[in-house]
């Protein structure tokens, strides 16, 4: 073999090793809530696609707005709450998206992305991948030896202080979010639930005080356990996680039938509720742009979507989906309401920096009860 055609072959090989390692090295860094997509999407993703899936998990927007502010976040894919995203376009910290890259857009459901452009004007930069609702979530038996056969679908039963204050023995946790906790106060109080005006925040504030001393936690992940587990009998929590704590529960009794059943539900009070939209938006500077789209994509793929929302207990934003979610989920009327319920949902709006240090002050002292 002559010396040309040897310096071919290691020129090709050098070329093939090159490219098998680049392909090896395709990456899409995300950062997700905690127990928030069915596993086996992330594990089929790589496989069809040879991107591998970094997959950190996030506790509270809190945290990733501080991430995405402070820059270099080195992830390519996260996942903001309605009121952060559209901050966060404001703070020009997201880039928009490329469309075209994004094909399954087609299967979108124009209701949800009508009322995700509250948020992202012309839906430009994110594609909502589950909604939720903010409502009561509850021990079903644990309920009724305390009210009788009261409905639950009022916000009377964690807003009246005669009322929550039967659950105290048996625990009440609320999430620790301002953003959903004081507007569902005020819609209780018959006041514009996305009120800016510090008098709204300030009778809120005092309808959640009177009721602050039964609530044993605030917090924002712990409560889907502490369900299942029968640690806890009341909360105030989003829609998805109450039902995956109903599902872990039925689990857990699958595995050892000699215990009782936690037999838990969840309900959208009828003076109406917080609509929320969790989505994939793409950081200013992702290392790994092609491969962000390529991964929110694959996740509005209509087989994907009903995987994911049936293993969630979460409503998602594609319609062709509902074809393949399972019906169990599908005809929750908690996870997809019908007509009547959906009318009386509502959206809130970021409030402005002063409005927001009286919004976190208030907080602080709901929580501590001072």
């Amino acid at each position: 073999m002559s010396a040309f055609k040897k310096l071919a072959l290691a020129a090709t090989a050098v070329a093939l090793f090159a490219g098998h390692a680049m392909a090896q090295d395709k990456v899409v860094n995300v950062y997700n809530w905690s127990d928030y997509i069915d596993p086996s999407v992330l594990d089929s993703f790589t496989k069809e696609t040879g991107i591998k899936v970094v997959y950190d998990t996030m506790d509270s927007n809190e945290v990733l707005e501080t991430k995405l502010y402070a820059g270099n976040t080195g992830y390519d894919v996260v996942v903001p709450s309605n009121l952060n995203l559209k901050r966060e376009i404001a703070h020009d910290v997201l880039q928009p998206l490329d469309k075209s890259k994004i094909p399954n857009l087609k299967y979108a459901w124009d209701k949800v992305f009508t009322a995700l452009a509250t948020y992202d004007p012309g839906n430009k930069y994110a594609v909502d991948y589950m909604w939720l609702t903010t409502g009561i979530g509850y021990n079903v038996a644990k309920a009724k030896e305390r009210v009788g056969d009261m409905p639950m679908n009022t916000w009377d039963i964690v807003f009246k202080p005669e009322i929550i204050s039967k659950f105290k023995d048996c625990g009440i946790y609320f999430l620790d979010s301002p953003d959903d906790i004081i507007p569902s106060a005020m819609r209780y109080l018959g006041l514009p639930p996305d009120s800016k005006d510090p008098k709204d925040i300030a009778k809120a504030a005092a309808l959640l005080q009177s009721v602050g001393k039964y609530v044993k936690k605030y917090h924002s992940s712990e409560y889907i356990n502490a369900l299942a587990n029968g640690d806890i009998c009341l909360v105030i929590g989003w829609s998805g996680d109450v039902l995956q704590a109903k599902t872990r529960a039925q689990e857990a009794h699958d595995k050892t039938p000699d215990k009782p059943l936690v037999d838990l539900a969840y309900a959208i009070p009828k003076e109406g509720a917080l609509i929320s939209f969790d989505s994939f938006v793409i950081p200013k500077d992702a290392p790994h742009v092609d491969e962000a789209h390529a991964f929110i994509n694959y996740m509005m793929r209509p087989d994907i979507a009903a995987k994911n929302s049936t293993f969630l207990s979460y409503a998602n934003s594609n319609l062709e989906s509902q074809k393949s979610i399972d019906p169990k989920v599908l005809n929750d009327k908690s996870v997809y309401p019908d007509d009547a319920t959906m009318a009386k949902l509502f959206t809130t709006t970021p409030a402005d920096a002063k409005v927001q240090k009286l919004w976190t002050r208030t907080w602080t002292k709901i929580k501590t009860g001072q």
